[in-house]
């Protein structure tokens, strides 16, 4: 698994960060996500996907 991040997408909701928070972080200055992981543990799959599923803006891309 590969994970991409498009930050100009990011609109700061966290619920990344809720769902993964091994592989997803925020800005402490305007909320954007950072990416912790570019390639997570097969342990955090699940978690990821969910994350990338709960994105309002869509803004994270899961590559299988």
């Amino acid at each position: 698994m590969r994970i991409t991040i498009d930050e100009d997408r990011c609109c700061a909701a966290g619920q990344c960060v809720l769902a993964a928070p091994e592989v997803f972080d925020q800005r402490d200055d305007d909320g954007i996500v950072v990416l912790l992981q570019e390639e997570p543990p097969e342990s955090e799959y699940e978690n990821t996907r969910n994350a990338a599923a709960l994105c309002p803006a869509a803004a994270i891309v899961v590559e299988e």
